[in-house]
């Protein structure tokens, strides 16, 4: 199967009352925290708005962390998932 294929076999149980995932506007900007979250997001989570923000489309993250590893201290705040929400693995 192609990559496409095995991401498509994942589930997603989405928390429509709980994002895990906040990003502090202010700081994200005047770090560079924005550029390099979007940047780094297999799952392109992150997308800079019109206005200079960044939206979050937190249903779509695999929850690897790639984008904590790279944020500046309190720009990104990011936790998993409340229990049996989020993505389930069904490819490697």
């Amino acid at each position: 199967m192609s990559i496409p294929e095995r991401l498509a076999a994942n589930r997603y149980e989405t928390d429509e009352e709980q994002s895990h995932i906040h990003v502090d506007q202010d700081l994200a900007r005047s770090t560079g925290t924005g550029e390099r979250i979007i940047a780094v997001c297999p799952a392109k989570v992150y997308a800079r708005e019109a206005d200079g923000r960044i939206s979050v489309e937190y249903a779509a993250c695999f929850e690897c962390g790639a984008c904590l590893a790279v944020a500046a201290p309190g720009a990104l705040e990011w936790h998993y998932p409340r229990g049996g929400m989020g993505i389930q693995l069904r490819e490697g």
